[in-house]
């Protein structure tokens, strides 16, 4: 034995930024308490607000009720649409049902309905990449169902088939990886060369910087820790960008009790980021946790200033339960406006 025992590296966290909520994110989270708060409990919100656990457990408890579908939500109450998007089948069942709504569904996303629905009244085959049964691919392709065909990444590119190779557009799901979309866009331009890009880029501008953030920090961090859910699409990109960008290890973990001290074995810079719908009190648990097991030195790797904000829905300006009666007695159902 003997000998010098070499000195341990100094422990440090590198704390992306941008990291946490986008604008959409915040005005949807925002727009689901102040329903509650102008209409009293319950609102119904069609599907999970936001894919975090953490946000929809605390919206629970204020009053929100969350329904996988239209159906679920009683004839004549308020209903609000995720920032995910929906397509205009849901609008309409919503209309039957008599139900006022409120649709959150974040502004970028909707640019994009709008492209999807510009391209298909111009007759293009659509191309949309994204991943199969997320909620904003679903909303998306259904308003204008007959013109577009899902490519989920690039292995799929294979399988596409359009009617006219002069006719074709691409348009993507606003969380995906910039590179891998990317990727699958060169490889559909192989195939069908006349590919038109669509106007401005899809990508999301929270999804790139978080994105930009994690790989400045990935070459020099041991382990990546990404606060997020599992069923969010941004927050599991980030783990696959980290490890694409030379991070030794990263997960992805909702909160600070689910991380493993085992992963910390060997670590002395941990990079630490979150998703674009979860909130800095997770990340702070993080933190606090990693500074109780010698991270306490925390470096901000800031990326990209983030200024953009998006106003309330409008309907949250007008008398909503009035709404809803109304919709009611003109169908002749009495409903409940509880």
């Amino acid at each position: 034995m003997g000998g010098m025992t070499a000195t341990p590296p100094a422990r440090r966290v590198l704390l992306a930024a941008p990291r946490g909520y986008c604008a959409g994110v915040d005005r949807a989270v925002i727009a689901v308490e102040k329903a509650i708060e102008q209409y009293g409990a319950p609102i119904y919100v069609r599907h999970e607000i936001v894919h975090n656990k953490y946000v929809v457990q605390t919206l629970e408890r204020k009053g929100a009720i969350f329904v996988d579908a239209t159906a679920e939500v009683p004839e004549g109450s308020i209903v609000m649409f995720s920032a995910h998007g929906v397509s205009p089948v849901v609008h309409q069942e919503a209309a039957e049902r008599g139900l006022a709504t409120i649709d959150a569904t974040c502004p970028l996303v909707t640019k994009v309905h709008k492209e999807a629905v510009r391209f298909a009244n111009e007759d293009y085959d659509i191309l949309l990449i994204g991943h199969e049964g997320h909620e904003e691919v679903i909303g998306t392709s259904g308003e204008a169902p007959d013109h577009i065909t899902l490519v989920d990444g690039p292995e799929d590119v294979a399988n596409v088939s359009v009617r006219d190779d002069s006719k074709v557009v691409w348009l993507s799901q606003t969380t995906l990886s910039v590179d891998e979309t990317m990727e699958t866009v060169d490889k559909l331009k192989e195939k069908f060369p006349q590919l038109i890009s669509p106007p401005s880029d899809d990508i999301c501008y929270a999804t790139q910087n978080r994105q930009i953030a994690v790989k400045e920090m990935s070459s020099e961090a041991d382990l990546v820790i990404v606060v997020g859910s599992k069923n969010s699409s941004n927050s599991v990109r980030l783990v696959e960008v980290a490890l694409g960008a030379g991070a030794r290890d990263a997960h992805l973990v909702d909160f600070a009790e689910e991380i493993d001290e085992a992963w910390l074995e060997g670590v002395s810079t941990v990079g630490l980021t979150s998703g674009a719908s979860v909130p800095d009190i997770l990340v702070e648990g993080v933190l606090e946790w990693l500074s109780k097991r010698g991270f306490e030195d925390v470096e901000l790797v800031k990326s990209a200033e983030e200024s953009i904000t998006f106003s309330l829905p409008k309907e949250l300006r007008r008398d909503l339960r009035s709404e809803a009666a109304e919709l009611m007695a003109a169908r002749g159902g009495t409903g409940s406006a509880d």
